[in-house]
């Protein structure tokens, strides 16, 4: 089974980190940092800390499980985490050099209901839960 895990980066300014993609031929589409669970990770926190490095070589710190999301083949972990600084010029994931993956663009979205619906964030149904996690005021209450 696959695994990956992914993060709600929260940031100082109530705003959530989000990599807008832009590919050949597809309409945009947002995502959550992260990725698959790799065989020298320690863990799920440790491969999740790991992508936050090399997506936007930033450190956060976890503060739970958000959602968990599974399939017969698949299984994503969805957390929330905050962080308060980043520097997507000094990402160093494998995807960014690969030639044909289009653009990675990362881009701060107010924590608001709003936000949310005028992106196409994907997997829809986390955006789904994500959505209803903004609109109770959980997010913010974490920071």
């Amino acid at each position: 089974m696959q695994h990956r895990v992914r993060a709600v980066l929260l940031t100082p300014n109530n705003t959530m980190l989000l990599i807008k993609r832009i590919r050949p031929g597809i309409d945009p589409y947002w995502v959550i940092v992260g990725g698959k669970i790799e065989p020298t990770d320690a863990g799920p926190a440790d491969a999740l800390r790991r992508e936050i490095r090399e997506e936007i070589a930033g450190e956060a710190e976890i503060v739970s499980i958000l959602h968990t999301h599974q399939t017969d083949t698949d299984r994503e972990t969805f957390y929330l985490a905050t962080i308060e600084k980043w520097s997507f010029e000094d990402r160093t994931g494998p995807e960014f050099s690969q030639e044909g993956r289009g653009e990675y663009i990362l881009e701060e979205i107010p924590l608001s209901t709003n936000a949310l619906d005028a992106v196409n964030l994907l997997p829809q149904e986390f955006a789904a839960v994500l959505r209803e996690a903004v609109e109770s005021g959980e997010l913010l209450a974490t920071r």
